[in-house]
């Protein structure tokens, strides 16, 4: 078995940005170095690192966190957001049960966890505002993943490292299939965490997913709509 890494003491910062949840969130971080290093959610090294990340997301809307894994970045964002609704999306039932049980422990009401592949969701989950993810694939396939959960106008958000600007140049083609219609690169977290993270964000226009997705969408439009009447 794994043993659990030392968790540095939480920096003043985090108070400034958990406020009243402050609490919640060092209890967060207890589980992810303790259970969710033993269970093999993150990497002993992961550890000293788990205070150094901040997203900001609008007022008010609803975000699908893919491939959530240990809950990162979903479970921080919905400790200090009460005010969105997040679908943690993961595929493995050993993270869903972990991430279940931390939701559960630290009452966030507006969490749900939802076991699934993103590629599978098309249908089965309301498409949402914005899809946040880690840096778990080339940015072409996280966006195959991300963009088609979204609503019109969306956007993806995700937390990438000093190549960022690259994988945009790289992937400029396939996001354009998928019916984004702008990206950019953004540091966050000034005055917060240092250094700073890095996010890529990704506009999608009023087709999230692009032709390709477009039959599928109205397909499980079709199937939804068959399933209310019975």
């Amino acid at each position: 078995m794994t043993e659990a890494a030392e968790l540095p003491e939480a920096p003043e910062q985090a108070r400034t940005v958990f406020g009243e949840y402050f609490p919640e969130a060092v209890r967060y971080a207890e589980l992810l170095a303790d259970a969710g290093v033993k269970r093999g959610l993150i990497g002993p090294r992961e550890v000293p690192r788990l205070w150094e990340r901040h997203l900001l997301i609008p007022e008010g809307v609803t975000v699908c966190d893919v491939g959530s894994g240990a809950g990162l970045p979903g479970i921080p964002l919905a400790l200090v957001r009460r005010d969105l609704k997040i679908t943690l999306l993961e595929p493995l039932l050993r993270r869903t049960n972990f991430l279940q049980e931390v939701v559960e422990l630290l009452g966030l009401d507006h969490v749900t966890v939802v076991r699934g592949r993103a590629e599978e969701m098309l249908g089965k989950i309301t498409p949402v505002h914005v899809v946040t993810a880690r840096a778990v694939a080339p940015l072409d396939r996280l966006a195959g993943w991300g963009v088609p959960l979204l609503r019109p106008y969306g956007e993806m958000l995700a937390l990438k490292g000093d190549t960022a600007e690259e994988e945009i140049a790289g992937a400029r083609a396939a996001l354009s299939r998928l019916g984004v219609v702008e990206t950019s690169v953004l540091q966050v977290g000034e005055g917060v965490v240092d250094p700073m993270t890095t996010v890529v964000r990704v506009e999608v226009g009023e087709s999230p997913g692009g032709v390709r997705f477009a039959a599928k969408r109205a397909k499980a439009a079709r199937t939804s709509k068959t399933r209310r009447r019975r």
